[in-house]
């Protein structure tokens, strides 16, 4: 499936969620995707399954991204399936895991910043132009600007600096020839995030479904994260805005 002349595209956190919904919608647009995972090899196939019946090329790259001889691997493995990128699309993250943070309490910050530098710069050598794609929340795009929601504020911070540290590479992404993009979601139905919130704040999820009028869907995350790469006219470093207006929320120290 697939051809070696096909664009490309990468993408962390592929398995499930926006990660999985974005393979499909590039896939559909005649890109072979490649993605990570972590460890749900069963979720990981039928992901593979779902792009090859597209017709396009696929590769499930098993890796723990806070493990840098595993993120080296990665690329290793890549390069013998295609030798070019034209897409990244940093959609994995962390921080909600308690087994993970009870081991490791840097986890989060190494899986929502180290972690995406790790990646970009094992991805550039095989990018000549193209664009990189990180995929955020609203609380973490402005965190410190906005009430934190129950067992998140770790998250936020934590891909915020993400955010900031890419960002930081914006100049010598475009002497590459290479825009930063930046998507950045409400909460995202069908997506773990929102349900483990809901256990710490039981009406979290309806409430904001309220005050928007409706949580944007997996689907819609993935068909905005491929339009913003796709679209010429969006400068490098702009920001897309999926589900409520990032004014919706609650500024810090306040209460509505």
């Amino acid at each position: 499936m697939g051809a070696p002349d096909h664009p490309v595209a990468l993408i962390t956190g592929g398995s499930r969620g926006i990660g999985a919904a974005t393979a499909r919608a590039l896939s559909e647009r005649g890109y072979d995707v490649a993605f990570t995972f972590r460890n749900k090899e069963a979720r990981a196939a039928v992901v593979v399954s779902a792009v090859e019946q597209r017709g396009a090329g696929c590769l499930a790259l098993r890796c723990d991204m806070t493990r840098q001889a595993e993120v080296e691997q990665l690329f290793v493995r890549f390069r013998e399936w295609r030798d070019h990128l034209n897409i990244l699309v940093l959609s994995a993250s962390g921080g909600l895991e308690r087994d993970l943070v009870a081991a490791d309490p840097a986890y989060p910050l190494r899986i929502n910043r180290d972690a995406q530098l790790s990646i970009l710069e094992g991805a550039l050598p095989l990018m000549c132009g193209g664009q990189v794609v990180f995929v955020t929340s609203h609380w973490a795009h402005l965190y410190g600007q906005v009430a934190q929601l129950p067992r998140y504020a770790v998250v936020a911070e934590t891909k915020h600096a993400g955010e900031q540290a890419l960002r930081g590479r914006q100049a010598a992404l475009a002497r590459r020839g290479i825009r930063l993009l930046v998507v950045t979601g409400d909460l995202v139905e069908g997506t773990i995030t929102p349900k483990l919130l809901e256990l710490a704040a039981p009406g979290l999820t309806a409430a904001r479904q309220e005050k928007i009028g409706g949580l944007p869907d997996t689907r819609q995350m993935a068909e905005a994260i491929v339009m913003a790469a796709m679209d010429p006219a969006l400068a490098s470093g702009h920001t897309v805005v999926v589900g409520g207006a990032l004014d919706s929320l609650p500024r810090s120290g306040t209460g509505h």
